[in-house]
């Protein structure tokens, strides 16, 4: 495997996503090759290169990208790798759920950019994808950014299922991955505006994966 150089279902990943609060989550720092992944650091497209989906309401201010078709080869292979039957059998063993498919049309997934300013309200995501006839259950977001300041902000906000208070903060920092169930009451988002420099943006690559309805 080319990006992904240490496994996700370790027992001590397994016991640390199941006791995680305020719902079952792991972050790992480091899991995948650092030199693969800055190469898509060095070809990830600003918002002005490509035609972004741009979402821009009192909830949201980001950007988001899924055709692959129009980037580096290098894209594909990371997303292709992402949804492999290894990777995703060992989401599995790591979630609980081994009926686990992921989605090779990236919907609401791929590149997620956010300018300064940009902010993603706490939330809970959408549970159905209905082409697929099947239910969301597991996000994977990867961090694309290097020298990351604690003081530009983007943390990954995990809140407690009632939104009254945020249990958990994740720095958005390269090499970064979060994993978390997204069918718990998973409140979740960065809602305080970034104040990176102007030039920098916030990046991450997102994989979402899911269980068929038939198996529910």
């Amino acid at each position: 495997m080319r990006f992904f150089t240490k496994r996700i279902d370790t027992i001590a990943a397994i016991e640390a996503f199941n006791s995680a609060k305020p719902f079952p989550h792991v972050v790992f720092d480091n899991l995948l090759d650092g030199d693969v992944l800055s190469t898509l650091v060095h070809k990830y497209p600003s918002v002005e290169e490509k035609k972004w989906w741009q979402y821009d309401n009192p909830l949201e201010r980001k950007f988001a990208f899924n055709d692959l078709s129009q980037l580096d080869v290098g894209f594909r292979e990371f997303f292709d790798e992402a949804n492999s039957p290894e990777v995703v059998a060992q989401l599995g063993r790591l979630t609980g759920l081994q009926n686990l498919v992921p989605d090779h049309t990236l919907n609401g997934g791929g590149l997620h950019q956010i300018k300064p300013g940009g902010k993603l309200d706490v939330h809970e995501d959408y549970n159905i994808h209905r082409p697929m006839k099947a239910f969301r259950k597991v996000n994977m977001i990867v961090y694309l950014n290097q020298n990351w300041q604690a003081n530009y902000g983007g943390e990954l906000q995990l809140w407690d299922a009632d939104m009254t208070h945020c249990v958990e903060k994740v720095a958005p920092v390269f090499n970064r991955v979060v994993i978390f169930r997204t069918d718990m009451k998973a409140n979740h988002g960065h809602p305080d505006p970034l104040t990176c420099p102007e030039g920098m943006t916030r990046k991450c690559l997102a994989t979402y994966y899911y269980v068929p309805m038939t198996n529910e």
